[in-house]
């Protein structure tokens, strides 16, 4: 097998949530366009002429789309029965979908942390054990997280959010401890300062966007395209000795 087909994803289906728009959008047409078919869930993802159906379906393969709401546990259930029923083989799963709620610590209530640990930790654990588990039956999957640089760092007025993170990098290590010999590999990405909808707020911050710019080697914010080809690599038989391992897509933050 030549290098370029070790990335090839032809015949595979991929799992991709929080794929409505930026990041998870850009990794669901990545994967596609590789050669997978892609399931899409989000909250509030159209379940047709989606965005990012339409996108998909431009790379020849199919799209099909689900809604959950990933704070609802009893919504995180019945979305796992539907789509398992509906695609009783999926090989890739992609954790993406997140939140990020700002307030400083001292005002951080109660339900601003549960909504963020439900969302980013509790659901994508329960997910990757019900999806996962049947990967770890066939001898064969892919499973991808979303971490951040707060999976390293403490950030700045997102305690629930930084706790999260962290806590996404140390279930990809154990996840892919007790899977890696059974052919599923488990491992991360972490973004860094990515012009999407959850920086919106620091970007219309003069001060502060100057300042994460000053830090940055590449000199700019990253974009949700630099997303497709890590993903790609990651889901392919060319990552397949990678285990628990985050993978900064950071344009050089963490080497400073």
């Amino acid at each position: 097998m030549s290098i370029l087909n070790t990335f090839s994803l032809e015949g595979k289906t991929a799992l991709v949530t929080g794929c409505k728009r930026g990041i998870g959008m850009a990794m669901a047409v990545g994967l596609a366009e590789a050669g997978a078919n892609i399931i899409g869930v989000s909250a509030s993802l159209e379940l047709s002429d989606s965005k990012v159906s339409k996108a998909v379906e431009a790379t020849g393969k199919s799209f099909s789309a689900y809604q959950c709401d990933f704070s609802d546990r009893k919504s995180l259930y019945a979305f796992i029965a539907a789509v398992k029923k509906d695609h009783p083989q999926i090989d890739i799963l992609v954790n993406n979908a997140g939140t990020i709620l700002r307030t400083p610590a001292a005002e951080h209530p109660d339900e601003m942390w549960d909504k963020v640990i439900e969302v980013n930790q509790n659901a994508q654990f329960i997910l990757t054990r019900e999806i996962g588990k049947e990967m770890v039956a066939r001898g064969f999957g892919k499973i991808i997280f979303t971490a951040s640089l707060l999976t390293f760092q403490g950030g700045i007025t997102v305690p629930g959010y930084a706790a999260s993170k962290g806590a996404v990098g140390q279930l990809t290590m154990a996840f892919a401890n007790e899977w890696a010999s059974k052919g599923v590999n488990v491992n991360a990405i972490a973004p860094g300062y990515i012009a999407t909808d959850n920086t919106e707020a620091l970007r219309n911050d003069a001060a502060r966007s100057e300042s994460i710019l000053s830090r940055i080697p590449a000199g700019r914010w990253g974009e949700a395209t630099d997303f497709a080809g890590p993903t790609v690599f990651l889901a392919s038989e060319a990552a397949s000795y990678m285990h628990g391992t985050i993978m900064l897509v950071d344009g050089g933050w963490m080497g400073r």
